[in-house]
């Protein structure tokens, strides 16, 4: 029995297809061994969406080399789509697979090795997962590919199109992960919002919630990103009288100057992104909203900059994932003129998170003393006897016990709050 180990980078879409991989490896009789230990076969799956993605792919990559000598280096994900010479050239590796062929993930790695003539039977898109290794909220995708072409992105380029999965493929995958254990699951794509516009039968977004509200024992489902003109008046009310849809949306802002946006191709203005706001906080009271920015975008003025810091500040959110614009080949924001020196750059990103975080205490301390349900995923390392977990608005929380509390969900009254973390007690 050959041994296996798995290394992932990226988005939660990458996450669940490395978990996808992972279970036809293992149904193909492979041994999977901790990601320190050296292992026969060393799969990677790459990322692509920024420069760093593709400094940091390639040199795990060359580590995985270093620490499996004698080993088979396999390279998947975005990264392999249009950058197979790079790749080549930072380290020797025994085989590249496209995102297109990760269905068939394990039928591939076996021919390659010479073990099996015979096509598998395990598992493809259709059938996803069973489990989801180290993780107490399931990802679940159920979309894959982008048709949006914003200016700056790679994406479409490296994952297509856009598709989504059949409804009942989707259906059967939740009542096995939550007949599994697992009380949350997270839907995700690479463009969630896109769901169900390829399909013949009409269901969308909104349709497949109503559908996964029926699963006995799923007690949370939570939306991974989704932009801000796929919010739907339908969807948003759905969200609102949810008794399991969690009250948290990512929702990517990227810039809040006009300008910028349209540069961008995002689709949308700053006043029609910041209604979208007000209308979702009208009616979800409480509702935690999170968001990426860039900063740095070609031609981004300080008047340009100074419009996204005050629309993060009317809109409050709890997260803001910051990033630097990163010009990707073959995009359009590649070639514009007008580059931001890294000095400004730099100076903006610190400034961007100076606003989030006075963001998150604002929106955080608005909930001490309330009374919340928190689903517990794991030990706190650095304090013993605690435990830590999240609200269905996203809030980290951290309690003490002395019984084994993993994955399960716990009422307890929000105390203090310490940075971007409440201390709790049992209610």
């Amino acid at each position: 029995m050959q041994s296996i180990k798995f290394l992932t980078l990226g988005c939660k879409v990458n996450q669940y297809d490395t978990q996808l991989i992972r279970e036809q490896c293992l149904a193909a009789g492979f041994k999977e061994v901790n990601r320190k230990a050296q292992a026969d076969i060393c799969i990677v799956n790459t990322c692509t969406v920024t420069h760093k993605a593709d400094a940091d792919s390639l040199s795990i990559i060359r580590r995985a080399r270093r620490d499996n000598p004698a080993g088979k280096i396999v390279v998947t994900g975005c990264l392999s789509e249009l950058d197979a010479g790079k790749i080549r050239k930072a380290s020797r590796v025994d085989l590249l697979v496209k995102n297109r062929d990760k269905d068939k993930f394990a039928r591939i790695l076996l021919k390659s090795l010479g073990l099996s003539k015979k096509p598998l039977s395990g598992n493809s898109f259709g059938a996803g997962i069973s489990f989801f290794e180290g993780h107490t909220r399931a990802f679940l995708k159920v979309q894959d590919g982008c048709n949006n072409f914003c200016s700056y992105c790679k994406v479409p380029l490296v994952r297509g199109r856009s598709r989504s999965r059949d409804k009942e493929d989707i259906l059967k995958e939740a009542r096995r992960l939550t007949q599994n254990g697992f009380r949350e699951i997270v839907l995700t794509g690479i463009c969630l919002g896109a769901y169900g516009k390829d399909l013949k039968n009409g269901i969308g977004l909104a349709g497949l919630i109503d559908e996964l509200e029926e699963i006995d024992g799923l007690l949370r489902i939570r939306l991974s990103s989704i932009e801000v003109k796929d919010l739907t008046d339908s969807l948003i009310k759905i969200i609102a009288a949810s008794k399991k849809v969690c009250k948290h949306l990512h929702i990517p802002l990227q810039s809040g100057d006009n300008l910028i946006l349209k540069k961008m191709n995002r689709h949308y203005n700053a006043a029609g992104f910041w209604e979208v706001i007000k209308k979702i906080k009208g009616m979800i009271p409480g509702i935690a909203i999170t968001t990426d920015v860039l900063a740095g975008f070609p031609g981004e003025s300080e008047s340009s900059f100074l419009n996204t810091i005050e629309l993060l500040k009317k809109a409050v959110p709890l997260k803001v994932h910051v990033f630097p614009f990163s010009p990707r080949p073959g995009t359009l924001a590649a070639g514009l003129p007008g580059e931001i020196p890294s000095q400004t750059v730099n100076k903006r990103i610190a400034c961007l998170n100076q606003a989030a975080e006075a963001c998150r205490d604002k929106y955080m301390r608005g909930f001490a003393g309330k009374e919340m349900a928190v689903l517990i995923e794991n030990k706190v390392v650095s304090s013993p006897g605690y435990w830590q977990g999240y609200t269905d608005n996203y809030m980290r929380v951290i309690i003490h016990s002395k019984t084994n509390l993993e994955k399960k969900i716990v009422n307890v009254k929000l105390s203090k709050l310490f940075g971007d973390t409440f201390k709790a007690n049992f209610r």
